[in-house]
């Protein structure tokens, strides 16, 4: 049981809840998020099964899109509307052509620090642990891209928007960063992730399709298997020695790949290989080094 899962994530439980309800449905403890959202955030939840739970480096540094609603007027300890409001709420409320022109300060490559309640770690313990106890950190900053951020409506206090952003954004910062910037303070209401590099919101599933799935043994339609994934990636198909030599961990030469690859043809040095046996499985992801294939995960 190997692949990945796109999870329709409801608001209430946390990541790791959504991991021991797929693992019990399945009957596998072999099962991990590929990106962790907020409990009171919804959406795109990936969840890698068995091997494919070893390809997370590769799924983590996705782009990330998101939609949802911001409330000015307060900020809160935790950036979000689960947290203690900070301070009496704002007597007066920016316009609207206020809120567009700060936003769009934020587009590009920006320093941005992760909230105090979050689990982004210090000294080796995640900030919320400190926060919890009072204990005032080192706001930490982050270099992050903000590709598009998009006034969708605005009814004050609330705004709703959309933004494509990189790995490790996140948009609880960016809403509190936007109240700051307007100097009456805000707090994220609602949050939905949409997409997560090629994954769309729209192919997910909730865990009641997915029991219904395993119930009717069509787990088939569920899981997305390990050959359909990490496309992005250049494939190359193995001769039956080449397998071998993957097998054991050496390094294959370009002559054991099939077809051949002829010398001009060579990928870059330090290039990535899928590398798929003469059954069309994926068995190893590989670096191109000094005109041979060095396997560095190997899955078989």
């Amino acid at each position: 049981m190997d692949g990945l899962v796109l999870v329709r994530k409801p608001s209430g439980p946390t990541s790791h809840d959504c991991v021991v309800r797929l693992r019990r449905i399945l009957g596998t403890k072999r099962v991990g998020h590929f990106g962790t959202l907020d409990p009171f955030a919804e959406g795109l939840l990936l969840l890698g099964l068995g091997k494919a739970t070893r390809l997370f480096p590769y799924f983590g540094s996705s782009d990330k899109t998101y939609k949802g609603r911001i409330r000015l007027g307060q900020a809160t300890d935790t950036y979000d509307r689960t947290g203690t409001p900070q301070g009496p709420e704002a007597a007066s409320l920016p316009a609207e052509a206020d809120v567009r022109a700060a936003a769009a300060r934020f587009l590009g490559e920006i320093d941005q620090a992760a909230p105090p309640f979050s689990a982004k770690k210090l000294a080796g313990k995640p900030l919320y642990a400190y926060a919890r106890d009072g204990i005032e950190t080192e706001r930490r900053v982050s270099r992050v891209r903000i590709g598009r951020f998009d006034l969708q409506a605005y009814l004050p206090p609330d705004l709703d928007f959309s933004v494509d952003c990189s790995a490790g954004t996140y948009i609880r910062s960016l809403a509190h960063d936007l109240g700051a910037a307007l100097g009456c303070g805000a707090h994220l209401v609602s949050l939905t992730r949409t997409s997560s590099g090629p994954y769309r919101l729209e192919d997910a599933r909730n865990f009641e399709d997915i029991e219904a799935a395993a119930a009717a043994g069509r787990l088939g339609e569920i899981i997305l298997p390990l050959e359909s994934l990490l496309g992005h990636l250049p494939a190359a198909g193995l001769t039956a020695a080449g397998r071998e030599r993957i097998k054991n961990g050496r390094a294959v030469p370009f002559s054991d790949l099939e077809p051949a690859v002829p010398a001009g043809a060579l990928p870059p040095e330090g290039a990535i290989l899928r590398l798929f046996d003469p059954e069309k499985r994926l068995v190893a992801l590989a670096r191109v080094r000094e005109g041979e294939g060095a396997p560095f995960l190997v899955l078989i």
